[in-house]
């Protein structure tokens, strides 16, 4: 299945707050942006916009926007920066999305997670068990966003710092 003909209009973010919480996905989906002043999201930025400024920033691909992109062994490289490996789940889906749209596009790259307050990188293989997750998840995802209203708030253990906590429990 190509990535561009039967995923257009998912991008990495959608993959991201899959892993978190669907309610955020149709809240994203809809344009309904967190709250840009909530600490967490202004500390991303910082990092995001700080933290590696020799390397080679933010490629926008298809419908998606990859944070670092490089090379090692004479290979592609694709880094995603986040905060902290608390959302690690979510952090490797999104990145392996992005080297499924690549691999579709017929570019084999290499992946890493970056956690710089936690000084570690992880690297990030996809496989066929990868490729299958993510075509279940990109199903899901457009099950939810195609619904006239979005699931109801689930209580999980992200919701105390999440940037939506206004849309779910105000």
């Amino acid at each position: 299945m190509s990535v561009d003909s039967g995923f257009s209009g998912i991008n990495g973010t959608l993959i991201w707050y899959y892993y978190i919480c669907k309610r955020e996905v149709w809240l994203m989906s809809r344009q309904l942006n967190p709250d840009e002043r909530d600490e967490n999201v202004e500390w991303g930025r910082f990092l995001h916009e700080l933290r590696y400024a020799r390397e080679k920033k933010e490629l926008s691909f298809s419908n998606v926007k990859m944070d670092i992109i490089g090379e090692r062994d004479g290979k592609l490289l694709v880094a995603e920066i986040k905060k902290t490996s608390s959302f690690r789940k979510s952090a490797t889906m999104q990145l392996l999305y992005y080297l499924w749209q690549l691999r579709e596009s017929g570019v084999e790259a290499m992946g890493e997670l970056r956690y710089p307050e936690e000084k570690r990188r992880e690297n990030v293989v996809l496989d066929e068990a990868a490729i299958t997750e993510l075509q279940q998840t990109v199903t899901d995802i457009r099950r939810i966003i195609a619904a006239p209203k979005p699931p109801k708030p689930e209580k999980n253990r992200f919701c105390s710092k999440c940037a939506y906590r206004e849309f779910c429990w105000a």
